[in-house]
């Protein structure tokens, strides 16, 4: 690459640390990356929770305030039918996102509070396997969600 008359390599590896896991994936699938879209991508990357579209827009804004909530919106149905991002609906009402995972995981969510917990069992993934092949079925997929009160202790 030339730059002001001058040679330049560029580390892809190096540029790579340096973006979101969602932005990475972005670009493997051929996305137009635009700083608003890259912000996005970033705040979701960055979630330790599973936002729904207004705290995802209220994050951004944080960063770039000039993102609207028609970007938001328009981004994360992108980024869904690209699947790079999951949408829940753990029935409060609005739908909830999280970047797809390479391992399989559930959720229990806390009908009270709202929290989601993520969480993996071999044990139940095992039943569940036997479960289908037992009604005749090769399972493909599936998606568990379960919904409880925390217990005082």
């Amino acid at each position: 690459m030339t730059l002001y008359g001058k040679q330049m390599t560029i580390n892809l590896r190096s540029v790579l640390n340096e973006m979101s896991r969602l932005e990475a994936l972005c670009i493997e699938k051929g996305m137009r990356m635009t700083d608003q879209r890259r912000v996005i991508a970033r705040v979701l990357s960055d979630a330790l929770d599973h936002p729904a579209v207004d705290e995802v827009h209220k994050r951004s804004m944080d960063i770039d305030p000039r993102i609207s909530i028609a970007t938001v919106y328009r981004t994360l149905r992108m980024f869904e039918e690209a699947g790079i991002l999951e949408r829940h609906d753990f029935r409060d009402g609005r739908s909830r996102y999280e970047p797809m995972h390479d391992e399989h995981h559930d959720h229990l969510i806390d009908i009270e509070t709202g929290t989601v917990t993520e969480f993996h069992d071999p044990e139940l993934e095992a039943l569940q396997k036997r479960i289908a092949e037992r009604l005749g079925f090769d399972l493909v997929d599936h998606r568990m969600e379960l919904y409880g009160k925390r217990t005082k202790h």
